[in-house]
């Protein structure tokens, strides 16, 4: 290891098997030490541990100066006795890990679901181009789940770890990312112009909205990464044509400058 390599940063992702894990580590795997985390072993997880066992975190933390905290139970119809150990258990477990190891900061994979219910009490017409409505990191939490509870429970938790415990802390309210070979994902979704049906232009309307690219939400990640901030709170979606969660902020206190966007046209 030359001396390069001993000035980068050594981060765990945890869920690096996940969607947004394998991304993160093949993305940044020049620029950082990563070490992937996961229930079993894979080409992007190295360490075993189930985040809702305290006693198995504490010693993958040692030596860690961030954590990406993705893993979770991500069905937005997750019941409880799923959400329970993965999601409030689990994410307590991250923080508290990270607290007794000294780590700097935490990046926290939450979810548009926290406010969920602004969009499910205005769609459809809230995917519509003139629809102006949008909301900021000030607005009441509305979560439209018991998944979406779990997001809310997390960030109250940053809060509290970056207040009282002097963590850097990053709540990362993300939008809607997809596969490249995912049937919503833009690059399918408008590949066939032709198929005009209701149900795809519905689909259309609402990713152009909520679309966060592969290489945005690395970059957004990124940015947390280097951020001298203590905490932010932020939306994370591409710069699509509509926009009902508000970027001003992850712009100015991150410097975050998305070079995706979905396209518009739906039909």
């Amino acid at each position: 290891m030359d001396g390069n390599e001993h000035e980068r940063k050594r981060v765990l992702v945890t869920g690096a098997d996940g969607l947004i894990g394998r991304l993160v580590m093949e993305a940044l795997d020049d620029e950082y030490e990563l070490i992937g985390l996961a229930r079993n072993l894979s080409g992007y997880a190295t360490v075993i541990a189930d985040i809702s066992d305290l006693a198995a975190l504490l010693p993958v933390m040692e030596g860690v100066d961030a954590v990406v905290h993705l893993a979770a139970t991500s069905a937005v119809e997750s019941p409880w006795a799923r959400v329970l150990p993965d999601n409030l258990i689990g994410t307590y477990n991250v923080f508290e890990a990270a607290r007794r190891a000294g780590v700097e900061r935490v990046i926290f994979a939450s979810s548009n679901h926290a406010i969920g219910t602004y969009e499910t009490e205005n769609a459809p017409a809230l995917y519509e181009l003139g629809d102006g409505r949008a909301w900021d990191h000030h607005a009441d939490i509305r979560p439209d789940s018991l998944y979406g509870v779990s997001k809310v429970f997390g960030e109250a938790l940053g809060r509290f770890y970056a207040d009282h415990h002097g963590l850097r802390v990053f709540c990362l309210r993300i939008g809607g990312v997809r596969d490249p070979e995912d049937p919503s994902h833009p690059n399918q979704l408008w590949a066939d112009m032709g198929d005009t049906s209701p149900e795809t232009v519905a689909k259309r309307k609402r990713m152009r909205a909520v679309w966060l690219s592969e290489r945005d939400c690395v970059q957004l990640i990124t940015r947390c990464l280097e951020s001298d901030e203590r905490w932010a709170l932020v939306y994370g979606i591409s710069d699509n044509p509509r926009q009902f969660w508000d970027l001003g902020h992850a712009r100015g206190i991150l410097e975050y400058a998305p070079r995706d966007g979905a396209p518009e046209a739906v039909e």
